[in-house]
């Protein structure tokens, strides 16, 4: 980091004087990060907010008066800042607390930390903060947007076997930073006859993918789960690749997971499922890149577009980050860029 650069300023936000004296010596003393504030409670986190103006946030779930929730969407709703949830285990309440929060506009998930926890933890937690300290957050009204239906006249058609039914055999799906609110709103809009399975690559903080699977559950009559090995997708089913592994598609048309090395620093890379998806399914396939840091999944979704699947990219305006759709656009890589509350239309306008 450029010492020129004035601080990361964060406010901390922790019931537990434990935890949050923890938090506080954690970011203080990390090059760049400065604390500016701690709260004790939703409400005194709104109000900090609104004096200190703090460039990042970390925000616990469970606390008094008003928990890491509904501060996030009040916070949202006034003065939008960067949040990172920081919850202390993966218990169901918790965890469904933390991922509504992700909905309502936090960016990201972290696991409190502990003083017994080695340096690369904490070390975690810090490149989070000063990451998310980065992204241009907008202002979340307390209502979320409608879904627009699609013109079917609007999407190529694809391919139609002989009793004129789609041939569209899989929906292959990239997401990262604003991802899991996307996909629930996408997940939602989907009848659970929904006739092609779906496989996600949504990047997330090492723990919570299980968590990720149980909560998007909840948002949609599709049955959601943690992919595993040799697992043949079946039509109405949602299946999220496990934390460190590659999921690919294989010509017996089941999933493999692999450790191969972490694609351009990532383990699952959309890289790998587009590719894959690619070789195997061609025009049979639908891809989607939604909201995102980095280019994950950008190559990937041109090579899909090269073999003749359907592409699908989140404009910016939606996007909670416009990094993977961004480059996939400029690569030529997406048939349509659409806003996210018109996605789950075109791929039903597809199957």
């Amino acid at each position: 980091m450029n010492t020129n650069n004035p601080p990361i300023r964060v406010l901390v936000v922790e019931d537990s004087p434990v935890a949050r004296e923890l938090l506080v010596s954690i970011l203080q003393n990390a090059p760049g990060l400065q604390v500016i504030g701690t709260a004790r409670n939703g409400l005194e986190a709104v109000r900090l907010t609104k004096r200190l103006k703090p460039d990042v946030i970390t925000m616990d779930v469970y606390m008094p008066e008003l928990n890491g929730l509904e501060a996030t969407r009040q916070i949202m709703a006034e003065m939008p800042r960067p949040i990172v949830m920081v919850t202390a285990s993966l218990s169901k309440n918790e965890r469904d607390l933390s991922f509504n929060a992700l909905q309502a506009g936090a960016l990201s998930i972290m696991e409190k930390p502990t003083m017994y926890d080695p340096p690369e933890v904490l070390e975690q937690l810090v490149r989070q903060v000063k990451l998310m300290s980065e992204v241009k957050v907008v202002r979340r009204w307390s209502k979320p947007a409608k879904p627009v239906s699609e013109d079917p006249s609007s999407v190529k058609q694809p391919p139609l076997t002989q009793n004129g039914t789609s041939e569209i055999q899989l929906i292959a799906i990239a997401a990262s930073t604003g991802g899991p609110g996307i996909l629930a709103q996408i997940l939602g809009q989907l009848p659970a006859s929904f006739p092609a399975p779906i496989l996600i690559v949504q990047h997330i903080t090492a723990g919570f993918g299980q968590g990720l699977a149980d909560w998007l559950n909840q948002q949609t009559p599709l049955e959601v789960r943690l992919a595993q090995n040799a697992i043949e997708p079946k039509a109405g089913q949602v299946l999220i690749a496990p934390d460190d592994h590659h999921m690919m598609m294989n010509s017996l048309g089941v999933v493999s997971l692999s450790l191969d090395p972490p694609y351009q620093g990532l383990r699952p890379a959309a890289d790998y499922l587009f590719n894959s998806v690619a070789r195997v399914y061609g025009s049979t396939a639908v891809g989607i890149i939604l909201s995102g840091m980095g280019s994950d999944g950008a190559e990937g979704l041109l090579a899909l577009h090269q073999a003749g699947a359907y592409t699908i990219a989140q404009d910016k305006e939606s996007c909670v980050v416009f990094g993977m759709p961004a480059v996939a656009i400029e690569l030529g890589a997406a048939e349509q860029v659409l806003p996210a509350n018109r996605i789950a239309a075109a791929i039903i306008a597809l199957v």
